[in-house]
């Protein structure tokens, strides 16, 4: 049973009938932050160590990150390290080698680092927005001078992909456009790997490709980059003025990426992070909107069956590759 605006998109789905309705959202709980102080399970977890996907340039993301790092080591007294990986490939194989504890990943990275590590990864949280949806877009994006309008301009244009590990980036597109009989070699002039979600919209921006992908709330002032997403931060940084960009495309909605942690760690250590977290939004959002990367609510529990489809996708994706497609 749905019981917020979760997204049935079972791969029977796929290609795409729709991504799933919307349900109310409940009204989560109040929660407090953990009580400072060691916890027995550091003599097996001596330090948190937390993945950060690609897509943002190192020097970003740890700024982003560093109050984050602070609180965990002043809340559980044991160091907390930040390890930024190139791309989302990265993060997915620390898991999988038992290298990292935490990450803040994308659906289609939690799925293949789940494939990786034969189920080391538990789900724990994901971001609602303020109106009650754990959803966001992919968008497809041209230079506002480029003259292309929708995705019929698109034909025999060249498209960046974000990341092969980006459900927005990559996975949905392709899965939308096989579904519109796209022939993805032949629409597009060529496509290729930008290196991540910032790297695709600079590439786009310096004439390297004619248009990109990537993830966004669509919610708010497009002009602003929407209340999250790629496109936002790097609004809110200043690399970015969104009337440089046209949005030409926007997919379903797809569930927001989870709070992972390693399953293999102390089930006292991931009741930690679930009361960690869940406490965030409310007693430090600055924090908490460092992380999220944007103008999130809070966040709310979830389970792995609600990134089954992702699974499914990634197994689809490996199929049409072995097909040639």
């Amino acid at each position: 049973m749905l019981t917020r605006r979760r997204l049935g998109l079972g791969l029977a789905a796929v290609p795409i009938a729709a991504y799933g309705q919307p349900a109310p959202a409940q009204q989560a709980p109040a929660h407090q932050m953990p009580a400072p102080g060691k916890r027995a399970w550091a003599a097996q977890v001596p330090m948190i160590r937390i993945g950060l996907l690609g897509g943002e340039n190192d020097a970003d993301r740890l700024a982003r990150y560093g109050g984050y790092r602070a609180l965990l080591e002043e809340t559980f007294q044991v160091p907390a390290k930040m390890l930024a990986a190139a791309d989302y490939a990265g993060v997915i194989q620390a898991f999988a080698a038992g290298q990292i504890e935490v990450a803040y990943m994308s659906p289609a990275a939690y799925a293949a680092a789940w494939l990786e590590s034969n189920g080391d990864v538990e789900p724990l949280l994901t971001t609602e927005e303020k109106d009650g949806t754990t959803s966001y877009v992919s968008v497809m994006y041209t230079r506002a001078d480029s003259g292309i309008v929708n995705l019929d301009g698109m034909r025999g244009h060249s498209l960046a992909w974000a990341d092969p590990n980006s459900a927005s980036g990559y996975l949905i597109p392709r899965a939308e456009f096989r579904a519109q009989n796209i022939d993805l070699d032949r629409y597009f002039s060529r496509t290729g790997f930008a290196g991540g979600h910032e790297q695709a919209v600079i590439a786009v921006l310096n004439h390297q490709y004619d248009a990109g992908v990537t993830w966004t709330s669509g919610l708010g002032d497009a002009n602003e980059g929407y209340t999250r997403g790629a496109l936002r931060s790097m609004v809110d940084k200043k690399m970015l003025d969104m009337h440089d960009l046209r949005i030409i495309w926007k997919s379903r909605p797809i569930e927001n990426g989870p709070l992972t942690v390693r399953k293999s760690t102390p089930d006292a250590f991931r009741a930690d992070m679930l009361a960690f977290h869940e406490a965030l939004p409310k007693a430090h959002p600055d924090v908490y909107h460092a992380v999220d990367m944007g103008n999130g609510g809070a966040w709310v529990r979830v389970q792995h069956a609600d990134y089954q489809v992702f699974i499914d996708m990634l197994k689809q994706e490996a199929a049409e590759r072995r097909k040639g497609r």
